[in-house]
């Protein structure tokens, strides 16, 4: 595979572009600094197909990057390859409005042919190639130029060897034919309402106890106001005022604003400063939700009671079984609160109740809450069985 030097002129990148544009999948990685701001900065992108992967610097002076967002964002012949790309892909859509796609992320594929959850680049590397990443530059300030030839080096083997993983693991999806499996994952991934940000919507994100209307109606607009203020000022929101002391402040709102100073997580100095004035003000005009903004109870975990927690852990266990027997994420087939949700009653909405899950495991899932599957311990393994085989079994032998 041909190495290129850094990229940093609108010519060079133009013409690997226009090359790249005639490939079949693109590899794709980004380095970039958030720590401390709100928006990321894009400091490095490396691409790279079966014949040639480059680094190119975006922070250079005049680099036109069009071309390459483009063939990103609008080229829907050459499929882009991510590993654990949710990231990635937030960076092109705040620079575009646009999320790359036709999308593949290779995280996301191994959960199809192993049980591995959220495998690291580092062990995908090590499984499929028995090559060892240095992670010495791993850390690096990417915002600090010039960048050194290691740093280079660290950056570019990031898409060669995910160039060179993606044909395998894709051809293994052939093989078992669970490529069908992914296509809503993929699709969910490059869905750009995952990368909107909607300033209104914040105070979904907080871990809060209750569902009083006017304490989360407190709690939408101190999360609204604070995420203005983090992308005025373009640092992180928690530089602001962090998530617990913010849920803290709707709960028991101060009567004015000398009390901040006794806020946990405030200092002195928000008594009577300007930033404490305006966050009393959004407290002033905050109003209680309305019932349709209030968040559904199912949200915060259905009511099993205490026989259906225990049918929820059984229903784990099965889950684990199932995974262990088709070699696949548990996480794949189903997440816990649906689990929990099957076990209190719920029937629709469901995705392990549709398509390839209810196959693989949703129907054992039904099966097992309507007392037609049991456990039992075969050669030393935890097997699942159904009651009506078990029965049947019993008639032939009698």
């Amino acid at each position: 595979m041909k190495i290129h030097p850094l990229i940093t002129s609108s010519d060079k990148l133009a013409a690997l572009c226009e090359r790249l544009s005639r490939a079949q999948f693109v590899a794709v990685d980004t380095e970039f600094m958030r720590e401390n701001t709100y928006w990321p900065e894009l400091c490095l992108v490396q691409v790279a197909d079966e014949n040639e992967a480059a680094a190119i610097d975006p922070l250079a002076e005049g680099l036109d990057m069009t071309p390459l967002l483009d063939l990103l964002t609008d080229n829907e012949d050459v499929l882009k390859v991510f590993h654990a790309g949710g990231q990635d892909v937030e960076i092109v859509f705040n620079a575009t409005g646009r999320t790359p796609h036709p999308i593949f992320d290779t995280q996301i594929a191994m959960m199809a042919i192993s049980q591995s959850e959220q495998i690291g680049y580092s062990n995908l590397v090590e499984s499929w190639l028995g090559k060892t990443i240095d992670k010495g530059a791993r850390f690096t300030d990417w915002s600090r130029r010039p960048l050194t030839e290691r740093q280079i080096e660290y950056a570019i083997g990031d898409v060669t060897y995910l160039a060179d993983v993606f044909p395998r693991i894709l051809k293994k999806l052939v093989k078992t034919g669970r490529g069908e499996w992914l296509d809503a994952e993929m699709e969910k991934l490059a869905d750009p309402d995952n990368y909107r940000n909607d300033p209104t919507a914040a105070w979904m994100r907080i871990k809060a106890a209750g569902r009083n209307p006017a304490m989360l109606g407190r709690l939408k607009a101190l999360a609204q106001w604070r995420e203005m203020e983090a992308q005025d000022k373009n640092i992180p929101r928690g530089r602001i005022v962090r998530d617990e002391t913010l849920a803290d402040i709707a709960s028991h709102p101060p009567k004015e604003q000398a009390d901040l100073a006794k806020v946990r997580g405030l200092s002195q100095g928000w008594k009577d400063n300007e930033i404490g004035r305006r966050l009393m003000d959004t407290l002033a005009a905050a109003r209680p939700l309305g019932d349709n903004e209030l968040p559904p109870r199912s949200a915060r975990g259905a009511p099993l009671g205490k026989e259906g927690a225990l049918v929820a852990d059984l229903l784990k266990l099965l889950l684990k079984i199932r995974a262990r027997e088709i070699d696949v994420a548990a996480r794949l087939l189903a997440r816990s609160d649906e689990l929990e949700q099957l076990a209190a009653g719920v029937r629709k909405g469901l995705p392990m109740l549709e398509g390839w899950r209810y196959e693989q495991f949703g129907h054992d899932a039904l099966d097992l809450v309507e007392g037609k599957l049991a456990f039992g311990v075969v050669g030393g393994k935890l097997k699942m069985t159904h009651v009506d085989d078990v029965e049947g079994a019993a008639a032939n032998t009698a």
